[in-house]
């Protein structure tokens, strides 16, 4: 499918949602209930997306496939599970319908659109990050949307009508209590077990795992996401006591596990480059110390501001395009050398090329620095006395301060 085609089928779609949430929310809330179910439902939306836009620094995925995933959870995952919701609860009872169907449909539309991506543009999946953060998004979304049909319908419009604003501002208080501040993690925990299937689905080299990858992760999305709605309504019969213990004994240790899975995945991303990107530096392309600064965010931050001290802002601007490239280029390798057909060996010059470009900014500028050069196995340093000695690599390269390669040794 071309890019412009799966673009536009989304915007579409995404366009339609807005609109009919719209009417949705108008209908049930009215102006009062939509204004007061909005500010409480977007106070935690700022946090959460920082936590994975954290999560995606090492190689950020593009932002406007970021936002569109965003906007595909609150307006079109929404729209379908509202109405697919709705039109149950006439034919079954409600806890059927919140313990069966709604996880169902919910984790299925929150889930489509990092599916889409990762079957018509997987190279913007590279991995278990990329997977995480395009389903947290989209959870983030949904859960959004919901908490203002939440709050503002349930919460504030229902008691507002029946015992005045006083009764209305209390039950936005309660809910909010209990639906963002101890269960906002609720709706990305579920959808990023989806994200771990698909980011198996990413680094597969077998056709029926991409296709059957996703699969158990969705499974066990929507078997958390029942569970979760089955705690609430047993609590709702036999007493709060039910869900807490859910709670505390069940979803909090999950989500610590997940949380720690996902820092684990995150440094894990960072050492790919240290692990795919020596073979480039044995052949000329980069020097040991420019590969082992890209291993933490610690190091890629020193070295952009080591840029920045040598060759001004522009230094820093390149230091960063090497950074990006470098990093694509540890991913284009590790799938290269898996067998995937993600990319090919033209990408792979692409980025040796970019890299190539933004060396050329800031490398050798460092006036502390004799004149020196890289020729892929050791360094050719002219010292004081007018010599040029051949001296080998240190066992720890840690500081970044790229020099020249030598004009021979660059080759792959």
């Amino acid at each position: 499918m071309p890019r412009w085609a799966l673009l536009t089928i989304v915007i579409v779609l995404i366009v339609a949602g807005m609109a009919n949430m719209g009417v949705v929310l108008s209908f049930g809330l009215g102006p009062l209930g939509i204004a007061i179910g909005l500010a409480a439902a977007v106070l935690p939306v700022p946090v959460l997306v920082a936590c994975f836009m954290w999560l995606d620094r090492f190689e950020p995925e593009p932002k406007h496939y970021l936002v569109l995933t965003f906007l595909w959870g609150a307006f079109v995952a929404t729209s379908v599970a509202y109405w697919t919701n709705t039109g149950a609860s006439n034919l079954l009872p409600d806890a059927l319908v919140g313990v069966l169907v709604a996880p169902f449909i919910e984790e299925i539309m929150k889930a489509a659109f990092p599916l889409a991506v990762l079957w018509f543009r997987r190279e913007k999946i590279s991995g278990f990050t990329d997977a995480i953060v395009y389903c947290g998004l989209s959870a983030v979304g949904f859960a959004m949307v919901e908490n203002i049909l939440y709050l503002g319908g349930h919460g504030f419009a229902s008691s507002y009508e029946q015992y005045g604003p006083a009764s209305g501002v209390a039950s936005v208080f309660a809910l909010f209590l209990a639906r963002i501040f101890m269960s906002g993690f609720a709706h990305p925990l579920f959808t990023a077990m989806t994200g771990i299937g698909i980011g198996f689905a990413a680094r597969a080299s077998q056709t029926w795992v991409r296709v059957l990858a996703p699969l158990p992760g969705l499974i066990l999305a929507m078997m958390l996401h029942g569970a979760w709605n089955l705690m609430a309504l047993l609590s709702a019969d036999r007493g709060p006591y039910v869900f807490l213990y859910g709670y505390v004994a069940v979803m909090v240790p999950i989500f610590l596990g997940m949380a720690g899975l996902a820092l684990w995945l995150r440094a894990h991303e960072g050492r790919l480059a240290v692990r795919m990107l020596p073979v480039y530096a044995a052949a000329g392309w980069m020097s040991p110390p420019e590969v082992a600064a890209m291993a933490t965010l610690s190091g890629r931050h020193a070295a952009r501001t080591w840029a920045r001290r040598v060759a001004g802002e522009p230094g820093r601007r390149a230091m960063k395009e090497f950074q990006a490239a470098a990093t694509r280029l540890a991913i284009v390798r590790d799938n290269l050398d898996r067998g995937l057909d993600t990319y090919t060996a033209a990408d792979e010059h692409q980025m040796l090329q970019r890299i190539v470009n933004a060396r050329n900014v800031y490398a050798a500028r460092d006036p502390q620095m004799p004149q020196a050069f890289w020729d892929g196995n050791a360094y050719h340093i002219t010292f004081p006395d007018g010599q040029t000695r051949v001296v080998g690599p240190p066992a720890e390269p840690v500081v970044p301060l790229p020099i020249q390669l030598s004009p021979v040794g660059v080759h792959y």
